[in-house]
């Protein structure tokens, strides 16, 4: 046995330990966890609390910190959540993750073949994959995903994230295993977390968001055109601890919004109605805003949010 192998065995075996507590005692390690994070190591709390002053400018310093405090919780409760995917029935997962809307994406589904489910770094996106206990076995579930560059690591959250029968499909080959589906006749949902900031690419693409002038992902809708996909957005609710609510909305942009990447734009629309409804869910850790644009790049709008999402928003 290499020493990769054995690195990923010996880690894997460590959580599947962790997995077998019951929930309400790893929530007493998670909220051990973040007093170690927040408070002893202070893991990124400069850059979590420029984001949020930058992004809450009307929000005075008391407000701040219990936006923070109530982040660095939520953060250790979906490591712990995650790692509870290697031992958790499916018995239990229905009770915790209520699903609405999902017979509209699913009948839509039946009708347009793929479906790009545009989604963000909120609640616990490592959930949302429970998808598949509900929809129909034929249907094919995916995540688009960048490789971390620690292959161990890697292949432990390759494992955890197929707790679902999911396929885990790699950026750079996501457009011809998406057509290879197609042609193959597949009915496929392809989730698309779109709130990263780009690495490793120019950064043609900005808007406004948070506030902020903001970098954006266009691969999903970039891929979804030329798949011919319908686009629905997954709106995550935490209801408490442990238990959400997922509500898929169908995404229509406004007929007279003629800039391109409306279906991003009003995905980052919509994720920030959400984020602004309870803040301390999202993952203000990420250095979103490292980067500023040039004097000459184009801001374009935010995509309006139109009388039809904002109708399914309150159904």
């Amino acid at each position: 046995m290499n020493s990769e192998n054995l690195k990923y065995r010996s880690i894997i075996g460590a959580l599947k330990c962790i997995a077998l507590l019951p929930l309400p005692i790893l929530y007493l390690i998670s909220d051990f966890a973040r007093f170690i994070l927040h408070k002893v190591v202070g893991y990124r709390v400069k850059v979590v609390r420029k984001n949020l002053r930058n992004s809450f400018p009307e929000k005075d310093d008391k407000e701040i910190r219990k936006i923070e405090n109530g982040f660095y919780r939520h953060l250790c409760d979906v490591f712990i959540e995650a790692i509870k995917l290697l031992h958790i029935s499916d018995r239990q997962l229905d009770r915790r993750i209520e699903m609405e809307n999902l017979d509209l994406l699913t009948q839509e589904l039946r009708q347009h073949q793929a479906t790009i489910l545009f989604l963000g770094h909120y609640g616990n996106w490592e959930w949302v994959p429970s998808i598949t206990l509900h929809a129909d076995s034929d249907l094919l579930l995916g995540q688009l995903y960048k490789p971390l560059h620690d292959r161990v690591m890697d292949r432990v959250m390759d494992r955890i994230r197929s707790r679902f029968s999911s396929v885990g499909i790699p950026a750079k080959t996501a457009y011809r295993t998406l057509l290879e589906y197609r042609r193959d006749g597949k009915h496929f949902i392809v989730g698309f977390i779109g709130d990263q900031r780009p690495v490793g690419q120019p950064l043609h693409h900005w808007t406004t968001f948070l506030n902020q002038p903001t970098p954006f992902l266009v691969g999903g809708e970039t891929i979804g055109d030329r798949i011919g996909a319908i686009y629905f957005y997954c709106e995550m609710v935490k209801k408490k601890r442990g238990h959400y609510l997922l509500r898929f909305h169908k995404m229509s942009v406004d007929p007279s919004d003629s800039e391109p990447y409306p279906y991003t734009r009003l995905f980052m629309s919509m994720l920030e109605r959400t984020i602004r409804q309870a803040p301390q869910y999202w993952l203000w850790s990420h250095n979103k805003w490292h980067d500023s644009p040039k004097e000459d790049t184009e801001i374009l709008p935010p995509a309006k949010l139109i009388d039809s999402c904002d109708a399914k928003a309150g159904e």
